[in-house]
């Protein structure tokens, strides 16, 4: 499920957005400070962030900054009641993907969030979209975003479906960590983490009938994965 992170200090707009997003489909977060909002991004980054700018303390050009600065590079939608072109253009500058006036309209702003996600999806994604394949005996839909190991759905955090997918576009070849954490989650070469071998651990479990000796999802000792189909 794809998930998306309010920053936004009026509670009743937070909440309402929260509502209307979770009929969409998407799994919200939301925090009422600057501070908040960055520490949670920093913890479990999302895919979207929808970013008040008028936020007390701290403002949305302050918590855009720590987040880029943090090599976080999901998209980020500004909302903001300044509606002179000279704020826009700072916003964009500052690193944001959109910049909605309030008070906006409501579908207005959903098709906003889906043309972000559509545009953020992670590299290789398109060409795999309407296939399926299979890795051992759990079966893949990329269209759809579930995983089957017979009558039973496998549930993958969306990372880690996208790290499989990351691996399967280039199946039997080595992919390197730096590699991965660009193509999935937009960090640069100079972020050290070692989220990756969390979510291959998280797919090993999920996905092979021996996590401890992987017959599919293998390691590249001191390089990265390779995926054996």
């Amino acid at each position: 499920m794809t998930r998306v992170l309010i920053i936004e200090d009026d509670v009743d707009l937070a909440m309402g957005l929260r509502a209307n997003l979770e009929i969409e489909g998407y799994e919200v977060t939301c925090e009422h400070s600057g501070e908040d909002g960055v520490r949670a991004a920093l913890a479990d980054p999302p895919q979207l962030v929808i970013l008040d700018l008028m936020l007390p303390q701290m403002d949305g050009y302050d918590v855009l900054a720590q987040l880029r600065d943090a090599a976080l590079h999901m998209p980020v939608l500004l909302l903001s009641a300044r509606s002179q072109e000279l704020d826009k253009v700072r916003g964009f500058r500052a690193g944001a993907d959109d910049y909605v006036t309030k008070p906006f309209g409501l579908m207005e702003l959903l098709l906003r969030v889906r043309a972000l996600l559509k545009r953020s999806a992670p590299a290789g994604m398109p060409a795999a979209a309407g296939r399926g394949y299979q890795i051992g005996g759990a079966r893949v839909d990329v269209e759809s975003r579930t995983v089957r190991r017979g009558a039973h759905e496998v549930s993958l955090s969306p990372k880690a479906f996208d790290l499989l997918n990351a691996l399967y576009e280039r199946r039997d070849k080595i992919v390197s960590r730096h590699d991965l954490l660009r193509e999935v989650w937009r960090y640069n070469e100079s972020v050290t983490t070692r989220t990756v071998d969390a979510h291959i651990v998280e797919l090993r479990r999920k996905l092979e009938d021996d996590p401890a000796n992987p017959q599919y999802i293998l390691t590249a000792r001191k390089v990265g994965y390779r995926l054996r189909v």
